[in-house]
């Protein structure tokens, strides 16, 4: 039996490569599809057409689109989809199999992944009123809207979003949905072991009437994804501290990097830290300890050993289980060099004096297990001394955190870049210094898990004002 073939989407119109390469089952299985590869001369031929595809889009109203969106949400959650026009359908079911063979991620977190995905296909008008602060929607149709009875004007800075996505979670792809509505293309790379969801999506747009040169999709190597970012005024990129790096300080590159998501609790609420233990192990644990708002570090100041103890013990019960099992939640490991070097960063962090793994009496045999084929990392608490420690600041792709104790005097010194914060305090003064901070990109004030996600509240970057600038304007009318 033939592979399945996933093809390049060249704005719309299907695309075979003569290169193709093939993604197989994490478990050893063997290849379950082979993708077409587009190299970076096919791409940078493709850009000088964007700007016909956009006029494409921008045809469409606001208010269409927002519907349009709307019908795409329940087409992605319910419906069997072609990868690619004219190709073999897929319903929702294959989809969640399919991306937990190549990924790793169990049913339960696919699905769930999914119904976020949903979410940001029918709550568009709330993210959009979020993203936009209220601003007239017809904004985006004609340029000039109203705000607060001031006309404005704003202007698109982008023929086309370019994406270089990743492998571990399914939701990230949420975060380029609303790009749509903003009547930009997209030009997407993706993840190696995860093209299933930008495909899926961009067929539920396709579906639900949107139209296709909107987008494009491109599997490719490393120099190709180099070409998109190139060649996009505006891109999006994930990626660890290299990357972040490498395109720091470039207002045309958005990057999504590790969170280092944190958890504070003050010392007006420590003395009641057993009431907030769901929300830390929620915090943790959530989609598998895959996403950039899962905390990686709780900071406090005092407890704080037996914080990590009773986190220990809650989460030392945790156990892989088989893909399709309704309490699996952790994720197997498609790449198991990456599972390696985790384990060995954890045991070398460890010959550091000042740290303690309090997981390891609950890992009979040791922490990186086999499981039904599937190579797992379990989840892994550690207590350390001080903030200085190499453990400490660390995010791995798996449900780890590191504790500490620090002086409440000293706390928002030490946080340093966050992505999500969750403050569990009544202390004004504790709260107005984190609320000074220009290192927390989201924060949260109560007992709040950082993995929770409010669609009006972007919690990384602002993707309209990443794609429109405001203009000075005024307006005399005869």
């Amino acid at each position: 039996m033939s592979l399945l073939h996933i093809p390049i989407l060249r704005q719309g119109k299907v695309y075979e490569s003569l290169d193709k390469t093939e993604v197989g089952d994490h478990r050893g299985g063997g290849a379950i599809a082979e993708i077409s590869q587009a190299n970076g001369g096919l791409i940078r031929k493709d850009i000088r057409e964007i700007s016909q595809a956009r006029d494409i889009l921008r045809a469409h109203s606001c208010k269409e689109l927002l519907e349009i969106t709307r019908q795409a949400g329940e087409f992605f959650l319910n419906e069997s989809l072609p990868l690619f026009e004219g190709g073999a359908l897929q319903s929702p079911q294959d989809y969640i199999e399919t991306l937990s063979a190549t990924s790793g991620l169990p049913f339960t977190l696919v699905r769930r992944n999914m119904a976020r995905i949903y979410q940001v296909f029918t709550e568009m008008p709330t993210i959009l009123k979020g993203l936009m602060r209220g601003l007239d929607l017809k904004v985006i149709d004609d340029g000039i809207g109203r705000q607060s009875d001031v006309a404005v004007s704003y202007f698109p800075v982008a023929k086309s979003l370019g994406l270089v996505l990743p492998s571990n979670s399914p939701g990230v792809n949420s975060l380029w949905m609303p790009a749509i509505a903003l009547k930009t293309p997209v030009m997407v790379k993706p993840g190696s072991e995860e093209p299933w969801t930008p495909c899926r999506i961009m067929q539920a747009f396709i579906s639900a009437g949107c139209t296709p040169e909107a987008f494009s999709f491109y599997p490719t190597d490393h120099q190709g994804a180099g070409v998109i970012m190139d060649v996009c005024e505006r891109a999006l990129i994930f990626g660890g501290e290299e990357t972040v790096k490498q395109y720091a300080g470039n207002p045309g590159v958005q990057v999504h990097g590790p969170g280092w998501s944190k958890v504070v609790i003050g010392e007006d609420k420590i003395d009641s830290w057993p009431d907030y233990l769901p929300v830390l192990v929620d915090s943790v644990i959530s989609n598998g300890g895959r996403s950039c708002i899962n905390a990686s570090a709780i900071v406090v100041p005092r407890h704080g050993r037996a914080i990590a103890e009773a986190l220990a013990e809650k989460m030392g019960e945790t156990e892989p289980r088989s893909m399709d099992d309704e309490q699996a939640c952790l994720s197997g490991f498609a790449n198991r060099k990456m599972a390696d070097y985790i384990d060995n960063a954890i045991t070398e962090g460890l010959l550091e004096p000042g740290g303690e793994e309090l997981t390891a009496k609950y890992h009979v045999n040791g922490r990186k297990v086999e499981f039904n084929g599937s190579l797992f990392m379990l989840p892994t608490v550690i207590f350390t001394e001080s903030a200085g420690h190499t453990l400490f600041n660390r995010e791995f792709l798996f449900p780890y955190v590191a504790v500490t104790e620090v002086d409440q005097d000293n706390m928002l010194d030490m946080l340093g870049p966050s992505l999500v914060v969750t403050a569990i305090t009544d202390d004004e003064r504790l709260k107005q210094q984190i609320l000074s901070s220009p290192h927390i990109d989201r924060l949260n004030v109560g007992p709040v898990a950082t993995s929770m996600i409010h669609w009006d509240q972007p919690h990384e970057g602002n993707m309209f004002e990443f794609l429109y600038r405001r203009r000075a304007f005024y307006q005399v009318t005869s």
